[in-house]
């Protein structure tokens, strides 16, 4: 089915996204890059320790990949071998997780409902087996509580007090199945703080997982989410897609405009806030009008929720997903003939997917402070 060149390409790339993020495992899990200096630069034992990260990380990445991959070849649609994007950017300077993910192309028209829906839902469904076993081996086996002066000696120091104002604080945010895991499976004693998971190997991939899960998940146009609405609510998926889009973006959006700012600052910022809007709603399918309404009423209850709830604020990582879903991919989806419903095992299974969306999505998945 492919060529010794498909193979060899895609394999390359693969092998070079496993290089990229164990290199950047050993920059996260114990601070050793291959640009550091004699005490930081890393070394052969530091690598194959950081493969636990990667290993883990990709496997996952390859299992959601296979699984659309798998029923893509059933249902016999053409499609290419999974993409591996490697990204590690260790040499300029900055920290990355090693890759921007995996992509498959597909290569032939789908006019079936019911296809698009199988090779939606298998590869989150498949991924995320994975990521829960993977987490709940790392809860189950998290390393005694003095592990972390491994990575900071400096907690051991009595006398230490914190770093110093110039430090840029990071922690990962929590979501309701990794929240569950750690009240159930994870000895207290030993469960490190969200600030220091990114030091654990395993609970570092199996929350990267859920990250990409939830992403992919996401109800709207042709992500896997989108595919899975389009097989649930096959004469709603345009209204529920553009309403998820709509709800994203409004919540990844409160504060960056609010009435609290200099007024010259928001004669700046409301114009080019309201042109960012207008073009996440490129690919919608509405008319000029009603894109220039949407961005305005978006803007407008953002910034009346600001005024009633200064202390409310959105998550502004999301306005790049945001970008690329309304710039890019659009939140339509292909037609296909008629309106067929799915059978009742494959509602069944839709349902699933959208309850794991919920268990794995976290509002404020990176938080810097």
């Amino acid at each position: 089915m492919y060529s010794p060149k498909e193979y060899l390409r895609h394999g390359v790339l693969f092998i070079l996204t496993l290089i990229a993020t164990t290199l950047a495992g050993s920059e996260w899990l114990y601070g050793k890059s291959l640009m550091g200096d004699e005490e930081t630069m890393i070394t052969w034992e530091y690598f194959w320790k950081s493969t636990a990260f990667s290993f883990s990380f990709i496997g996952i990445l390859f299992v959601h990949e296979m699984g659309h991959l798998i029923y893509s070849i059933k249902n016999k649609v053409k499609c290419s071998l999974p993409y591996f994007i490697p990204a590690w950017f260790g040499f300029l300077g900055v920290i990355s997780i090693g890759t921007l993910g995996a992509v498959i192309r597909m290569k032939s028209l789908v006019n079936s409902r019911r296809k698009f829906f199988d090779i939606g839902i298998a590869g989150p469904l498949a991924g995320f087996v994975l990521a829960f076993f993977v987490l709940s081996y790392g809860f189950i086996n998290l390393p005694e509580a003095s592990y972390i002066y491994e990575i900071h000696p400096e907690y051991a120091d009595p006398d230490f007090e914190g770093y110093g104002d110039d430090h840029i604080g990071f922690e990962l945010g929590n979501n309701l199945l990794f929240w569950l895991m750690t009240e159930t499976l994870a000895d207290p004693e030993r469960m490190p703080v969200m600030s220091e998971v990114i030091h654990y190997p395993f609970l570092f991939a199996g929350y990267l997982a859920l990250f990409f899960t939830a992403l992919n998940l996401l109800p709207i146009g042709q992500l896997d989410g989108g595919h899975v609405v389009f097989g649930l609510f096959p004469r709603r998926h345009k209204e529920i897609s553009l309403a998820a889009f709509i709800l994203f973006i409004s919540y990844a959006g409160i504060g960056i405009i609010s009435p609290f700012m200099d007024s010259n600052d928001l004669l700046i910022r409301i114009p080019l806030y309201l042109g960012f809007l207008y073009i996440c709603l490129h690919k919608s399918g509405l008319t000029v009008q009603n894109k220039i309404t949407i961005a305005l009423s978006i803007a407008a209850v953002q910034y009346a929720i600001v005024f009633f709830r200064p202390e409310l604020e959105g998550y502004q990582g999301w306005l790049f997903f945001a970008f690329l879903i309304g710039r890019i991919m659009g939140t339509k989806h292909p037609e296909v003939t008629g309106f067929k419903e799915l059978d009742k095992k494959r509602k069944v299974l839709g349902w699933i997917a959208l309850v794991i969306f919920i268990l794995c999505f976290s509002p404020k998945p990176f938080i810097f402070s």
